[in-house]
């Protein structure tokens, strides 16, 4: 445990991140599910709407540094690239 005030500090800080960042992880898990299953029943439209939302939250977990940006950008590309198939 922490003996230092700036480290008990630091302490309460990383519980409370941790905390957020797993229930923001989470959720995209969850939509990301909800999003395939609306792909392979070929839901063209909710599948359409489902995909701008998830790459807003994508984009947002990279940016705050939650997933590697790298990542975000590869799930993205493959969804959309799914998403683009069952559109035409």
């Amino acid at each position: 445990m922490a003996n230092h005030k700036s480290a008990k500090k630091r302490a309460r800080q990383t519980i409370t991140k941790t905390a957020r960042n797993s229930q923001t992880k989470k959720t995209i898990r969850t939509f990301e599910k909800k999003l395939r299953t609306a792909i392979s029943e070929k839901k063209a439209d909710d599948a359409q709407s489902m995909l701008v939302t998830y790459i807003s939250k994508m984009d947002k977990a990279a940016q705050k540094g939650m997933l590697h940006a790298n990542n975000a950008a590869r799930k993205i590309g493959r969804l959309s690239k799914a998403v683009s198939s069952i559109t035409k």
